[in-house]
């Protein structure tokens, strides 16, 4: 009995040593050929700044401002403009054409920090879409440069100062 104990706990502990191995192994994924083509993006891919996309905004400029978040990240807030899209950058490219026919469209992706609205801009590109762009440092940037966001209680303004 204590042999057959012995032995079920050497298999035990065999098997944890295994899936220790293995979920180390998962922290040790090299990401650079994410990091890579997140680069590219960022390079063949005009930028829009808060800054530029508020004046457009402002003055009425025809566009498109594209949300490609996750569904559950925009509860956060979104640019507030009648002009908006939203999908997920994995719809992209099954939804695009059917809302926006026109290539010539000015078209502004947006996600919450950035990449994925460059990768999202760079397959519209790809795509044939002549003005996609992006919304650098998506949403984040949007708030951090003193934007209205609308969420569920309104437009509201992020708050810089330290006190409340």
């Amino acid at each position: 009995l204590n042999y057959i104990i012995g032995l079920n706990l050497t298999k035990i502990a065999t098997i944890l040593l295994a899936l220790t191995i293995a979920s180390s192994a998962l922290y040790a994924v090299d990401f650079s050929q994410r990091n890579r083509i997140i680069a590219e993006s960022y390079e063949a891919v005009p930028a829009t700044t808060p800054k530029e996309l508020n004046e457009m905004l402002e003055d009425d400029v025809e566009l498109i401002v594209l949300d490609i978040r996750e569904i559950e990240q925009r509860a956060e807030g979104t640019i507030p403009t009648l002009n908006k899209y939203e999908m997920t950058r994995g719809e992209l490219e099954f939804k695009i054409m059917m809302m926006i026919e026109d290539k010539n469209t000015l078209i502004v992706s947006f996600c919450r920090d950035g990449p994925r609205g460059a990768l999202a801009s760079r397959t519209l590109i790809d795509m044939g879409y002549k003005n996609a762009t992006y919304l650098q440092g998506g949403l984040k940037a949007w708030a951090v440069a003193g934007y209205k966001i609308k969420n569920g209680l309104g437009r509201v303004v992020l708050n810089t100062e330290e006190e409340f």
